[in-house]
C-alpha cells in the first residue's frame, strides 16, 4: 500500500496547468528542492533531478519540455538493498540553451546562480500555489491523518526554506522550521492547516480522504475518552462499596446492628445486600437524597474507624 505523501504526490502530478507562468513556477519549486547542475562542454550547463516517485518525473519531464526546447532523458535504476524502489534521474543534457531556461525559471541571474528570493516568479497568487505544489512534489511529505498530523517540505537550503516558510505564513499556515542533519524543515503539525494545505496545492481527493480520516478519528477518540471515564467510574464506586461493605462488616461484628440509630441500621443493611449499588440506586431504595445516603455512610465510616483505633490502643 503506497504511503499517504505518495497518494498525494501522484494526485497532483496528474493535475493539468494551461498558465505558462504556473508551470515555470511548479517547476522552479521542484528543481530547487532537489536537482543539482551537471557541466558539460563549453562551460554548457545540465539538470539532473532524481526521485522515487514516477509520476513526479514525469511531471518534471513534462514540465521541463513546455519551458524550453532543451533535450532531456530519464534513466531508471533500482536500489540492490531489499523493497527499494526504482529511481528514476530526469536529466537535461548539458547544451549553450539551458542557461536560458535557468534564467526563465529565476534559478540563474546573468552567468551566477540565484540562491535568493524568487519573488520575480511568485507575483500572482495562482503562481503561489503551483510553486507549493512543485516544493511539495520535489521534497514533502504528509502522515496519514490516522497516525500523527504531520506534513513537511524538505530542503538542503537555509535559503530556500526561509522562502516556503514565509510564502506559508501568506497563506496564514502555521508553519515552523527545524533542522535535521543537513537539512532544512518546514513543517505543519495542526490538522486544519494540513488540510489547508491540500487544498492549496490542488489535492481534492487526498484533502477529503484526510478529513474522513480525521473525524473518524476524533469520533473514535471522543468514544474512547467517555469509555475511559465511565471505567475510572465505575472502578471508582467499585472501591467506594468494598470499603464500606469491611466498615459495616466490622460494626456487626463489633457491636450489631442493634446499638445503632434506625437511619445507620437501614444504610447498613441496604449496603451489604446491595453490594455493586452506587449511591444513586441506594437512595432510590431507601427514598431519600444521594446526599443523604452519602451522609449515613460517612457515620458509619467514623465508627469502624474509631473502632479499629480503640483496637490499636
Amino acid at each position: 500500500m503506497p504511503s499517504f505523501a505518495t497518494e498525494v504526490k501522484n494526485e497532483v502530478a496528474r493535475l493539468v496547468d494551461e498558465n505558462s507562468c504556473c508551470k515555470i513556477a511548479e517547476l522552479a519549486a521542484l528543481l530547487r528542492m532537489g536537482a543539482v547542475m551537471t557541466m558539460g562542454g563549453k562551460r554548457s550547463l545540465g539538470i539532473n533531478f532524481t526521485t522515487e516517485n514516477a509520476a513526479v518525473a514525469r511531471r518534471t519531464l513534462t514540465l521541463l519540455k513546455s519551458s524550453g526546447e532543451v533535450r532531456t532523458e530519464v534513466m531508471v535504476s533500482r536500489a540492490r538493498r531489499l523493497k527499494k524502489h526504482n529511481s528514476y534521474c530526469v536529466r537535461v543534457i548539458p547544451s549553450l540553451i539551458v542557461s536560458d531556461l535557468l534564467a526563465k525559471l529565476g534559478l540563474m541571474h546573468g552567468a551566477t546562480l540565484n540562491v535568493g528570493s524568487d519573488s520575480a516568479i511568485l507575483r500572482k497568487h495562482c503562481c503561489r500555489h503551483a510553486y507549493l505544489r512543485g516544493a511539495f512534489l520535489g521534497g514533502g511529505s504528509v502522515n496519514r491523518p490516522e497516525g500523527s498530523y504531520h506534513l513537511e517540505l524538505v530542503t538542503g537550503s537555509e535559503v530556500f526554506a526561509q522562502l516556503l516558510l514565509s510564502l506559508c505564513r501568506k497563506f496564514d499556515l502555521p508553519v515552523g522550521l527545524s533542522e535535521r542533519k543537513n537539512d532544512y524543515i518546514v513543517y505543519i503539525k495542526e490538522s486544519d492547516a494540513i488540510m489547508d494545505f491540500l487544498a492549496i496545492i490542488g489535492a481534492e481527493n487526498a484533502l477529503v480522504e484526510f478529513e474522513v480520516a480525521r473525524n473518524l478519528k476524533e469520533v473514535r477518540n471522543q468514544v474512547n475518552r467517555l469509555v475511559n471515564c465511565e471505567t475510572a467510574n465505575l472502578q471508582k464506586t467499585a472501591n467506594a462499596s468494598v470499603r464500606q461493605m469491611e466498615h459495616i462488616k466490622l460494626i456487626k461484628a463489633k457491636l450489631g446492628f442493634d446499638s445503632l440509630p434506625e437511619p445507620l441500621q437501614e444504610i447498613a443493611v441496604v449496603r451489604l445486600s446491595h453490594p455493586d449499588a452506587s449511591l444513586k440506586e441506594l437512595a432510590e431504595v431507601l427514598h431519600i437524597s444521594k446526599s443523604g445516603i452519602n451522609h449515613r455512610l460517612r457515620k458509619l465510616e467514623k465508627i469502624a474507624v474509631e473502632l479499629t483505633e480503640g483496637e490499636a490502643d
